[in-house]
């Protein structure tokens, strides 16, 4: 038989047994299920270090059953990767047992193989069951959640305890919060130190120097200092049902304000002091350029330029995939793009569906009549072995006859009970590998419509899960999608181990978008800007330059994605030399229009200078608004005036 790696790298796994008493007496041994998970691991060349017996156990619950725990722990150690049963169902009947399984499974990077559902979360249709186990573990999870959160306001408005520990300066006495005589004095100071020195560091050293510490006996941080100034519990308000964890592991948030309970406690500082200290941090907040958020670009480690051989990231405020050596580059629009339509030509074709799933489909086919005649046949054997027996214990047949009308039915019987699991074994396998291969297909037929709904993490979560890698040429686009089956002849077949179809890669190939020529006609502002661009001979980092944006925002005008901004129009028209917005509109509306363009105003800030309200203007913009004379009057004359040649003498 092949394997699909030496003995010395195979994976190491092990296998699971829980036959009920019921099932041994309808001729499921431990030995019938553990045969088939053997021959199913020699298909895939992996290597069984321990057999798990839980004979004649109860599947109701068995994590405690010692077995349990020494599978658990061969898990956590590594000592096996994959553990193989024969269905879901002889791993465990708890569901709450079952998603803990694969809860610790997947934390520990090991798989779960179970013949009878064809799941085998080595290949990718198996991953998506960890998907779908996580995801009933969540809802698990929230349903809990949901029921303890809807008992939180009604409890805290009751005013009964929520239970955790009190405010740092607070004491839970006969079920109330009250100053605690000890932490009381420090978080005042804490307070009057602030107000003092402004500086959150500054409060911590302060207070460490001094010898105070927080109630777990660690030194104050500008973390637990800010935290402490925010907390309105010092000023007498008590906050509960304010926060909500984002699952285990992760922050806490804010919840919406409408959902807090707020009651009175007794203070510690005046609200004066608490507002003063929380008017400085709002201050100071406000001063503070928030961090900019790091982009994670949907193809970010896959793309690799085919000439050099490296990784192509997308530098700092640009648009496209680069090689830095080679200089080759792809835009990231237009990757997304090809990929999405690459998936469209190759899923959506029902001829490549039928040529990559056939093959497959016909040898399980005729493995499964085979399997059904073996069965079938161990059957009428058993029966009349049965029978033999029977006419033997009723005197009506000899002792030398029941020997040699038994042996040769006992002997094929045998050889059945040994060929049965191995042909499972081999059914299992493929129907596993089939399975992987028609799931990762459908998913695929759905992802192109469902493409364009995705959430960014979504989209990269599943570019990873079927992406080896795209490679970028000079003019071409190489992306290699894993876990897809591909087409054999049946020769190609025949050298399989069983008629097993392999799972391997396939090379979607598609040429990259070519360069934007010069533009024939000037339709959009973006061929404005691209006729320019040219005829100086600029690139477009150096036309971004020029107008003072990045080069994407260059790249998004000239390729008709997004418009410049009215505050960037300005400089669109200094880069042109001409204004483009010109049109041959006499009404007051276009003049008003074509004049806030020009300039690079909003509408509250034409209005602010003509000196009437923002949304008069727009009406008047609309073509309404004629019948207030006055308003319009005021209009035409600031249009006519010096002001509208020159608008910063009324600003």
């Amino acid at each position: 038989m092949t394997h699909e790696k030496s003995n010395s790298q195979a994976k190491p796994v092990g296998i699971w047994i829980r036959v009920s008493t019921e099932d041994q007496a309808k001729g499921e041994s431990p030995e019938h299920h553990e045969k088939r998970a053997r021959y199913y691991a020699e298909s895939k060349g992996w290597n069984v270090l321990e057999v798990y017996h839980l004979e004649a156990v109860s599947g109701k619950s068995v994590k405690d059953h010692p077995e349990a725990q020494r599978m658990i722990t061969h898990i956590q150690s590594g000592h096996i990767t994959g553990l193989i049963f024969s269905k879901l169902a002889r791993l465990a009947r708890n569901t709450k047992e079952l998603l803990e399984f694969a809860d610790i499974f997947q934390a520990e990077g090991a798989d779960l193989i179970s013949l009878q559902e064809s799941i085998d979360t080595s290949t990718a249709a198996g991953r998506f069951f960890y998907t779908v186990i996580a995801a009933m573990a969540q809802w698990e999870r929230e349903e809990i959640s949901d029921r303890v959160a809807a008992s939180v306001p009604i409890r805290a408005k009751l005013g009964k305890p929520l239970g955790g520990a009190a405010p740092f300066g607070y004491q839970w006495v006969d079920r109330k919060l009250v100053p605690d005589p000890k932490e009381a004095p420090v978080r005042k100071h804490l307070y009057e130190l602030f107000l003092k020195e402004h500086r959150k560091k500054t409060v911590a050293r302060l207070l460490n120097n001094a010898g105070y510490r927080t109630r777990n006996g660690s030194k104050f941080s500008d973390t637990t200092v800010d935290r402490l100034l925010r907390d309105p519990s010092a000023r007498g308000l008590r906050r509960a049902n304010y926060t909500k964890s984002l699952g285990e592991g992760k922050k806490w948030v804010i919840k919406p304000e409408k959902d807090w309970v707020l009651s009175e406690i007794e203070p510690i500082v005046s609200e004066e002091l608490w507002d003063q200290c929380n008017r400085i941090l709002d201050e100071q907040r406000a001063q503070r350029k928030p961090p900019a958020k790091k982009t994670v670009h949907l193809f970010s480690g896959l793309v690799y330029c085919e000439t050099c051989g490296t990784k192509m990231p997308v530098p700092s405020k640009s648009s496209n995939y680069y090689c830095r050596k080679c200089r080759n580059k792809i835009g990231i629009a237009d990757l997304e793009f090809i990929f999405q339509e690459q998936l469209k030509a190759f899923f959506l074709s029902p001829e490549e569906i039928a040529k990559n799933l056939s093959h497959a489909d016909q040898t399980i086919k005729a493995k499964e009549e085979l399997l059904a005649t073996l069965m079938k046949e161990s059957a009428q054997i058993r029966e009349e072995m049965d029978k033999i027996m029977r006419l033997y214990l009723d005197g009506t047949m000899p002792q030398e006859a029941v020997g040699r009308h038994y042996r040769p039915l006992e002997e094929r019987f045998k050889q059945l009970e040994n060929q049965i699991p191995e042909l499972q074994g081999e059914i299992d396998f493929l129907k596993i590998q089939y399975l992987s291969s028609d799931e990762i297909v459908s998913e695929a037929t759905n992802l192109y419509s469902q493409w364009p709904n995705l959430e960014p993490e979504d989209k990269r979560r599943i570019v990873e899960t079927i992406t080896e890698r795209i490679s970028i040429s000079g003019q071409d686009i190489s992306i290699h999608l894993s876990y897809i089956p591909q087409s054999l002849n049946s020769s190609a077949l025949a050298t399989q181990p069983h008629g097993c179809v392999a799972i391997l890669d396939v090379r979607l190939r598609a040429k990259k978008p070519v360069s934007k020529a010069y533009p024939s006609s000037l339709k959009t502002i973006g061929d404005h800007i691209r006729k320019r661009r040219l005829d100086l001979k600029l690139t477009q980092k150096q036309a971004a330059k020029q107008l003072g944006v990045d080069e994407a925002s260059v790249w998004n005008w000239e390729t008709g994605r997004t418009e410049p901004l009215v505050r960037q129009i300005p400089a669109v028209i200094s880069f042109l030399g001409y204004d483009p917005f010109v049109s041959d509109g006499k009404s007051l509306a276009d003049e008003l229009r074509r004049y806030r363009v020009k300039h690079g105003l909003t509408q509250k800030e034409l209005a602010r200078q003509i000196g009437i309200d923002p949304a008069t203007l727009s009406r008047i913009q609309k073509g309404g608004h004629k019948s207030f004379k006055s308003v319009i009057s005021k209009v035409v004359s600031f249009i006519d005036s010096g002001a509208a040649r020159n608008p910063k003498s009324t600003s």
